[in-house]
């Protein structure tokens, strides 16, 4: 792959590269239109395929928040565009890396030192990139290790690069300029955590000795003494990406056991630690030759405050979401419902998250779910694809819910959509063997 030897930093470089960005689809749409004038056949599928090339082409380089934005929509399979989510999805784990002398330069201006000076051998060209960092393969003391570098100046361009995108994102989930704020500080804290690898290596630590209990998971060992705020060392760890495996597997017990895996781990964090690895994409986890589910990545991690976690798992319970009080009392209390709203908002809003909760929470109403299930799925696009079209939603103020939904919305579509690709059926309370509380 082609690697690149300089970044832009500076906000008015960075917006300049997006708005190159910006006129390359505005040129598509122009094309589609005179294009449909002529054949009124034309859909939308070529415009989608062109846009989402053009605009990955123009984030991967800038790398940072605005690529980090990309990688999640690829997440959201039934809401984005095909195009987009298979673009966007290299976003995880595959983009232009840099090129060996900014690599070397970029350690030594990090850790003051260049990487020969501690490893006893240092590869300097990346085994993986992705939107923050870049990871490549070192040993010392006889141990192969995984050394992520982060790409230079993205925790200082993370606010700027959200402004420029802030437009865009409001516009795509209609989100109005009133309380908006909220839910970009969200992010943008997420984000400005995900820059910080001392906290990383902390949270890795706590969460990895927390939950090596759990079978068939397995985690790297991180070294507080070769990491730093912009680089973190852990051991290698060696597997394929969860994507990968899943297109080759045919071994539907090894499945079942690695979607049993991953998910007795995602609600052993929420339930017992009362945190969460917020991004679950395939290139944070490997299959390893043994069959065991690997994580390498708790940049990002959404603690859940008892305020937000109890209604929220008190509304995945049928019982709750068929009582009419109940339900209108936990809308409140999540902020889904306002107590400025209109009648006929707080109509519209109960019917639509009645039918959302009671579909998305399926899986907790059952022992034992398949998540191979197209019936369960196709639902769940259906649904999404009739209220992305629903022009009395796009009248409403779109901004629904506590600013905690964001990121656990995000874990629990991540985590569906990776149980899908496995195929996998599980035992929905057997991480309940695990927990003490």
């Amino acid at each position: 792959m082609k690697t690149i030897d300089s970044i832009p930093t500076g906000k008015v470089s960075r917006a300049t590269q997006l708005v190159k960005t910006g006129v390359k689809v505005g040129g598509n749409y122009l094309k589609y239109y005179g294009e449909k004038l002529v054949d009124s056949s034309v859909t939308k599928d070529k415009l989608n395929q062109e846009n989402a090339a053009d605009i990955y082409d123009g984030l991967k380089n800038l790398k940072g928040s605005a690529l980090k934005v990309a990688q999640m929509l690829s997440m959201e399979k039934n809401i984005m565009p095909k195009a987009y989510v298979e673009q966007f999805s290299l976003a995880q784990f595959s983009v232009p890396p840099l090129s060996a002398p900014l690599v070397r330069k970029t350690f030594h201006r990090y850790f003051g030192e260049y990487p020969e000076d501690l490893y006893d051998a240092f590869n300097a060209n990346s085994v993986a990139a992705a939107s923050i960092g870049q990871v490549h393969q070192a040993t010392k003391d006889g141990k192969k290790l995984a050394v992520k570098i982060q790409y230079p100046g993205v925790a200082g361009s993370i606010s700027s690069d959200l402004a420029l995108v802030k437009p865009v994102a409001m516009k795509m989930f209609n989100i109005k300029g009133k309380d908006s704020d909220k839910y970009f500080k969200e992010v943008e804290g997420k984000l400005l955590e995900e820059t910080d690898y001392v906290l990383e290596v902390e949270q890795s630590i706590q969460i990895t000795e927390a939950c090596g209990h759990i079978p068939h998971l397995k985690f790297p060992k991180y070294y507080k003494d070769l990491s730093n705020e912009r680089i973190i060392t852990m051991d290698w760890m060696d597997g394929v990406h969860l994507s990968e495996f899943t297109k080759e597997n045919t071994d539907l017990e090894l499945a079942n056991t690695l979607g049993q895996a991953l998910w007795d781990f995602y609600m052993y964090q929420i339930h017992e630690l009362r945190q969460v690895h917020a991004d679950p994409h395939p290139g944070n986890f490997l299959v390893s030759d043994a069959g065991e589910l690997i994580t390498i990545d708790f940049g990002c991690i959404k603690k859940v405050p008892d305020s937000f976690y109890t209604p929220y798992f008190e509304l995945a319970k049928p019982e709750n979401i068929d009582n009419p009080a109940i339900f209108e009392e936990k809308l409140y209390a999540l902020e889904i419902l306002k107590e400025e709203d209109s009648e006929a908002e707080k109509v519209f809003f109960s019917k639509l998250f009645h039918e959302m909760l009671s579909l998305f929470t399926q899986p907790f109403h059952q022992e034992v779910f398949d998540f191979s299930d197209t019936t369960f799925f196709g639902k769940i696009a259906e649904l999404s694809d009739t209220y992305s079209k629903d022009t009395e939603l796009r009248k409403m103020n779109g901004n629904r819910g506590s600013k905690h939904f964001l990121y656990m919305n995000r874990t629990f579509f991540g985590l569906y959509n990776l149980l899908n690709d496995l195929g996998a059926t599980v035992q929905i309370n057997q991480y309940k063997k695990y927990t003490k509380r």
